[in-house]
């Protein structure tokens, strides 16, 4: 797949650019609640800066669908790599607690540059799904691959430097990937003609349904993540995206199932599953070895969801409207994220680390409630039928 011209250059920028994916929320954490001595205030701002991605970043990836990735994606990423060097000037100077929330919402123009790589491999592979399933998996791969390093790589820095170089470095990482990214002009998709008369990504059918599902699924990850980084520190949560990365790697060389939903709903069976072993690791034994081993194999079923949630968007979502329609996924995912985020570091903070485990196990069992119900409908016979007539 990467012997395709052109994919391993453009793969090689977008890797740097997404590896502050994993970084820049672990290093806020860690820089606001030294400063500030509140979890619950580390995951409020953090959740803050979600959000408005959550509402910026469909607009953000309209634009790039409408006059191409190099001439919005740069711009888009200067104005939110400004946001995360005010953040570290008003953390630095002990700045009123509200420009703590401003800044970090000013990173909200940050460009879904794994949605504009998705886009690149849809474009060079267009009817053949098999080899776009692979690719998705290959993407989800490197997704957890950030996650699993950034928040290595931040923990380290914030804590063998100073508090605010997890930020920073990130910062720079953000600006240089996608400067690479953007230069290579040749695997760049053209901007499809746009149908005046099409509205949004989110009128298709079985769009909002699919994107409350990334929604609850988004809180899985920010309710494990501060729950986390609270109990045992940032670093211990590589160990969930290693097993995700994993997990990505062997699914995408797997022939996939014909029926996509019903892929989805086994995942979040999965999902479900493994979500409960970090909560009974923290109310049984205590012991963090055993809640490292948990954590691996609960982010066994996290690339499957997603590489099966994103295949579904792309079949949903109009050619013309592919950024935005994967934008969508990913905005909502980190609003589900926000949300998660703030619950885990109240729960953390005022009911203890397992009644914070508590909660991506809830918001998992919420995404598979939201996903097989439509599904069973759809597969429950009219009245007078008989099933599989």
């Amino acid at each position: 797949m990467l012997a395709t011209p052109g994919a391993r250059a453009f793969t090689a920028g977008n890797l740097l650019a997404r590896l502050p994916m994993g970084m820049f929320s672990v290093s806020a954490v860690i820089m606001i609640a030294g400063a500030h001595g509140s979890y619950a205030l580390a995951g409020a701002v953090t959740a803050t800066g979600l959000a408005a991605t959550a509402v910026v970043a469909p607009w953000t990836a309209r634009l790039v669908d409408r006059y191409g990735q190099a001439r919005i994606a740069v711009p888009a990423t200067a104005v939110a790599a400004l946001g995360s060097l005010a953040l570290v000037l008003c953390v630095y100077y002990d700045a009123p607690v509200w420009t703590l929330f401003a800044s970090y919402a000013a990173t909200a123009t940050t460009p879904n540059t794994g949605g504009m790589s998705r886009a690149r491999w849809a474009h060079l592979h267009q009817g053949d799904p098999a080899t776009l399933h692979t690719a998705n998996s290959f993407e989800q791969a490197v997704d957890e691959l950030c996650f699993m390093l950034g928040p290595v790589l931040a923990a380290s820095l914030c804590g063998a430097l100073f508090p605010e170089a997890g930020t920073l470095t990130g910062a720079f990482l953000l600006m240089t990937g996608v400067l690479v990214f953007a230069a290579q002009r040749a695997t760049e998709p053209p901007v499809a003609p746009r149908d005046t008369r099409a509205g949004s990504p989110l009128r298709a059918r079985g769009m909002p349904a699919l994107l409350t599902v990334f929604l609850a699924t988004g809180a899985v990850f920010g309710a494990m993540e501060v729950v986390s980084i609270a109990h045992a520190g940032g670093a211990i949560l590589a160990l969930q995206a290693g097993g995700s990365c994993v997990a990505g790697l062997l699914y995408g060389s797997l022939r996939p199932a014909a029926s996509v939903e019903r892929r989805l709903v086994l995942c979040l069976v999965g999902m479900t599953a493994l979500m409960s072993l970090p909560l009974v690791a923290t109310s049984t034994t205590g012991s963090l070895p055993v809640l490292a081993g948990c954590l691996l194999l609960a982010g066994a079923a996290t690339a499957p969801t997603m590489v099966t949630g994103m295949t579904l968007v792309q079949r949903l979502t109009p050619q013309a409207q592919l950024n935005e329609g994967m934008t969508l996924a990913v905005t909502a995912l980190l609003g589900g994220i926000a949300a998660g985020s703030a619950t885990g570091g109240w729960l953390v903070e005022h009911a203890g680390t397992v009644t914070g485990y508590a909660a991506p196990l809830c918001a998992a069992a919420l995404a598979l409630v939201i996903a097989a119900v439509p599904f069973a409908a759809r597969r429950r016979p009219a009245p007078g039928e008989k099933d599989g007539v």
